[in-house]
């Protein structure tokens, strides 16, 4: 008989998990929290990378519909000093498919396809070694159990406590997130600032970043320095307040980049946590974890694309392995510790560079990982 087989979060990971389960026709039940595919705001775009998202969609049978839906040009990348001079402007070569941007919620619905997934199904708890398996419980107080539950619930895992006490903690760097709309409109002159992919300013301890998504939509985000609760004398529901509030963080800067802040439409706060950079847990049968849940580390790009390589080499593992879904799984783990190791230290090291005292630091990293 085969597993009964969970996947915790509807995320790039957990719906590449349970998409290539099902077209190896292994079904799968994903549980979600949020009531609905639209129940809030997907965030910004994704660049897809060729060895890693781009291979799990490939896995997946979508990278074709991908490429239909992706965005080449999105990829191009322009950083300015703090006084609004260029300092570089890279642009994709017409064939440049390395790494292509798609709007997250493209990509969800993409992904999404046949499946049918629980929405409004928040999971409380999980706990493993009972009589009939692995038994979840659910906020609204229902139980259910499986042979096989696959934690892809993103950075606070209600999975991840079956496995590891690790909590995610502060790295020091914290996000403020605007949005342009209709910017070609509305922002002509932003717009042509920005240009088709994203642009970046360095200054000491803080980064304004730009990124272009479809629609005419742009994100927005400040990043800086910051104590935990830096806003915590802010009202959340002052716009005007807390835009003012970041504004001064990046007093003396150029209008012109100072008007991507100015002309947003909402703040939202988004501190960067992270788990250890080496964190693992003993095997325990009939419990997983992937993606952030298993190996939270800063944003630089690198997150959503090891999620869905990994959920798409577990589901293949599930589906065409030897039969016994807990060798396929300790061999999945194995493999992904290496690999998200690596990953959390260049990406701990690249915050560190991105957001530093030193604004050459972030000029060094782009030249370093940037295509020549």
């Amino acid at each position: 008989m085969r597993p009964r087989i969970a996947v915790v979060g509807a995320g790039p990971g957990g719906l590449t998990c349970a998409r290539v389960l099902h077209r190896h026709g292994h079904p799968v039940t994903v549980l979600e929290r949020d009531p609905a595919p639209d129940a809030r705001p997907p965030g910004g775009a994704l660049d897809l990378h060729e060895g890693l998202g781009q291979l799990a969609l490939q896995k997946a049978g979508l990278l074709r519909e991908f490429e239909a839906l992706a965005r080449p040009e999105g990829q191009a990348m322009r950083i300015l000093d703090v006084d609004g001079t260029v300092l570089r402007d890279w642009r994709p070569g017409p064939d440049e498919r390395a790494n292509p941007e798609i709007d997250r919620g493209q990509l969800r619905d993409l992904l999404l396809g046949p499946l049918d997934v629980q929405w409004g199904r928040g999971v409380s708890r999980v706990v493993p070694g009972t009589a009939d398996g692995v038994l979840v419980h659910f906020a609204d107080g229902r139980q259910e159990t499986f042979d096989l539950v696959i934690g892809a619930d993103g950075a606070w895992s209600r999975t991840r406590p079956a496995l590891s006490p690790a909590e995610p903690h502060y790295t020091g760097v914290t996000s403020v997130e605007t949005s342009l709309d209709d910017v070609d409109t509305r922002h002509p002159g932003l717009a042509r600032l920005i240009g088709d992919g994203s642009l970046a300013v360095y200054g000491v301890n803080r980064s304004v970043v730009a990124q272009r998504n479809s629609g005419g939509h742009v994100k927005v985000y400040g990043k800086f320095r910051a104590p935990l609760d830096w806003h915590a004398h802010l009202d959340p529901a002052d716009a005007e307040g807390l835009r003012a509030s970041v504004l001064a963080l990046f007093d003396g800067w150029a209008d012109t980049v100072l008007d991507l802040l100015r002309h947003g439409t909402a703040f939202v706060h988004r501190p960067f946590h992270a788990l250890p950079v080496s964190h693992t847990w003993t095997h325990v049968p009939g419990v997983t974890l992937l993606g952030d849940a298993a190996h939270l580390m800063p944003p630089l790009g690198a997150g959503a694309n090891l999620a869905m390589l990994e959920g798409a080499e577990l589901a293949e593992a599930l589906a065409t392995g030897s039969g016994n879904p807990d060798e396929a799984v300790r061999a999945f783990e194995e493999r992904m510790w290496a690999r998200a190791g690596r990953w959390a230290r260049i990406t701990t090291a690249g915050l560190e560079r991105l957001v530093s005292p030193d604004p050459a630091e972030a000029i060094a990293q782009f030249d370093q990982v940037q295509p020549s």
